[in-house]
């Protein structure tokens, strides 16, 4: 982790241990990847093979290191790009676009209604009806239907991906 490079079972344990740590049949050889954002390590990927396949090898680990800095690097690409909400959306009110604008930050129900001093219930009841009106059935529905993302190179605004 230290390094943040992939790494799979044989390179970290002498053949045949990690069977016996880990007995699903599923699971007989294990590759893992770490995504990195801003140099902490954020998340992973990981592959299994069946423990009758053959094992990972060092063409397997450089592609998934590939994979990963890829991975790494779209993550920052798409954390640099800032979020534009699409006003135009004539289902909503002014209201609702404030909530959903703070639903895409991440914020709680209850946090919701702090900022907007209004009730946690009231945020509830309005993400229901803002849910009937766009046809979606998640926040992160809600968000990416009403979301676009500034593409800062081409001047125009494109969906996120």
């Amino acid at each position: 982790v230290q390094r943040h490079a992939a790494v799979h079972d044989e390179v970290m344990l002498p053949p045949g241990v990690w069977q016996r740590i880990c007995p699903r049949i599923d699971h007989g050889h294990v590759m893992l990847g770490p995504i990195v954002s801003n140099g902490q390590l954020v998340g992973g990927i990981a592959f299994t093979r069946d423990r009758y396949d053959q094992a990972f090898n060092a063409d397997n680990l450089a592609d998934l290191n590939a994979l990963c800095l890829h991975l790494s690097t779209r993550l920052a690409v798409l954390r640099s790009k800032p979020f534009v909400f699409r006003m135009n959306c004539s289902n909503i009110t002014p209201r609702e676009a404030q909530i959903a604008e703070l639903v895409a930050r991440g914020f709680t129900n209850s946090k919701i209604g702090a900022t907007l001093w209004i009730t946690e219930n009231s945020v509830k009841q309005a993400l229901k009806r803002m849910f009937r009106k766009l046809g979606v059935s998640s926040r992160a529905e809600m968000v990416a239907k009403l979301c676009l993302r500034e593409d800062r190179e081409q001047g125009a605004e494109s969906i996120p991906e």
